[in-house]
């Protein structure tokens, strides 16, 4: 079986991350750099996409190339996960973008359903579930979940800060699934907060805490 835990090491990522988990950084500084360290992890995650030999005419004579040989979908977990979406974007400008809505019950810490728009094709696409923390992994294996149910057979789920919990979570509900993050943190604290984490992404990507 494949690697299934992947952390991306990269030093713009880490500077990235580092910006993101400081408390001080306002939320249009937090939204940008949500945006840049999507893109990193886009081109890494990207790295084995099949390809295609094309042949072409460029200015000067015909020659061969190569362009993506399959679909590719992003699918964020409403709402932190939006803010990857450009960042994947950027490199997939093409990508069909499906939504999941996924909250955590704050008392229970269980994933609570109340949205879900998948692209047509979803079941030949390469996709990429986005979500800028894996803490229990409950919504990242409800998410995966209805993905499965909707007919997706290649999917990875993309993060950018992982709990231990989370991680065997999905790797218990969907063993096959790769998992990319840019850190794995130390611990779940006793309200189900990644430490030392970066705090809430939604309320902090959209200047809503």
């Amino acid at each position: 079986m494949p690697q299934t835990l992947i952390v991306v090491e990269h030093p713009v990522l880490a500077d990235r991350l580092t910006v993101l988990r400081n408390r001080d950084t306002p939320h249009g500084d937090f939204r940008q750099a949500l945006y840049e360290a999507a893109a990193i992890m886009a081109v890494e995650v990207a790295r084995d996409l099949p390809v295609k030999e094309v042949e072409i005419e460029t200015p000067l004579e015909p020659t061969k190339g190569l362009r993506l040989r399959d679909e590719v979908a992003v699918v964020p977990v409403l709402r932190a996960g939006l803010g990857m979406v450009e960042g994947f974007l950027r490199l997939l400008p093409d990508a069909r973008v499906g939504h999941v809505g996924i909250y955590r019950d704050e008392e229970d810490h269980v994933p609570v359903d109340y949205y879900e728009r998948l692209p047509r094709g979803i079941a030949n696409a390469r996709v990429y579930l986005l979500d800028p923390m894996l803490a229990t992994g409950g919504s990242a294996v409800a998410a995966l979940d209805k993905l499965k149910g909707a007919g997706a057979k290649r999917l990875e789920l993309v993060c950018l800060v992982a709990a231990p919990q989370g991680i065997e979570a999905v790797k218990d509900g969907h063993p096959k699934v790769r998992i990319w993050t840019a850190a794995v943190d130390r611990e779940l604290d006793e309200n189900a907060y990644i430490r030392p984490g970066l705090g809430d992404a939604g309320d902090r990507v959209f200047g809503t805490a």
